[in-house]
């Protein structure tokens, strides 16, 4: 059913429409991150174009060309760019990034020099592996940062959203217990897989959206676009379907939600059945 949906999603969209394209470049063998950041961002802002794009891809190439090419170990590396991003352009967040749309969306974020710090963390990641570092992202709960190295031998990390500050082991430790009450499991200082990072910023776009409820149409593009994902929870299927619903598009919604209690249904039938009387209630709004 999910892989039938999808079909008929990709069917349905032009395939020089930002969501088709999203979701071919979502398909690659290797995912441009940038790219489908930047294909994001045309989702969501009307005034970004092919140029838009264009320009974003070229700003990022000429930051790469202010960081000296192989400066030395993991820690060189992180300096380099902390002193080209962080000193030399101020790139780095602030507690009012959280409010802003914008700080999710990579050419905003180009723009400002500011952003949340999963973005911030993308702009060094892209400017660095552009200029030849080992970088990679790091997902530690609540807070993206970065690292530089071999991921299980010789690295270090680094805070964009402070500038690029390196961080030691305990400062990493604090940040994950300060969110999750606990150490941080070995797992959780990898590499972040592209796809996960780019559905973690969809989560955000999500999260900022579902507090201002005058902003469901945000709500519902970064929804879209995260099930165009090959790997999503299947549980954004019925944030949709309300979405849609609560947009006043009943029988879409209607529709969905049935489709989702037939996905459900036969591990959740008590849950399944709740979800029907949902798209009973949506359809009766027609009336």
């Amino acid at each position: 059913m999910a892989r039938a949906q999808h079909r008929q999603r990709m069917n349905d969209m032009d395939e020089t429409s930002p969501r088709r394209r999203f979701a071919d470049a979502a398909r690659e063998e290797r995912p441009d991150l940038a790219l489908l950041c930047l294909l994001m961002g045309m989702v969501a802002d009307d005034g970004l174009d092919e140029a838009g794009i264009d320009e974003a891809q070229i700003e990022l190439d000429r930051l790469a060309g202010e960081v000296p090419f192989a400066p030395g170990g993991p820690a060189a590396w992180a300096d380099a760019l902390a002193r080209v991003l962080g000193e030399r352009y101020g790139f780095r967040g602030s507690a009012a990034d959280y409010r802003r749309l914008d700080s999710s969306l990579l050419h905003q974020v180009l723009r400002r020099r500011s952003g949340l710090p999963i973005l911030l963390s993308l702009v060094w990641m892209e400017v660095g592996r552009r200029a030849g570092a080992p970088v990679y992202g790091v997902a530690l709960p609540g807070h993206f940062v970065v690292g530089f190295g071999d991921p299980y031998g010789d690295h270090v990390l680094a805070d964009p959203f402070d500038g690029g500050r390196r961080l030691s082991g305990e400062d990493a430790a604090l940040l994950v217990s300060g969110v999750t009450g606990a150490p941080p499991e070995p797992s959780v200082l990898g590499p972040a897989d592209p796809l996960d990072i780019m559905l973690r910023i969809l989560n955000n776009v999500r999260a900022w959206a579902a507090a201002r409820p005058e902003r469901t149409n945000v709500q519902l593009w970064a929804v879209e676009l995260a099930l165009l994902l090959p790997s999503h929870p299947a549980r954004l299927r019925y944030e949709r379907a309300q979405l849609l619903v609560e947009r006043g598009d009943f029988l879409t919604g209607a529709r969905e939600l049935e489709e989702y209690a037939e996905v459900v249904g036969v591990m959740e039938p008590e849950a399944a059945e709740a979800v029907r009387r949902q798209a009973h209630a949506a359809r009766a709004r027609l009336n």
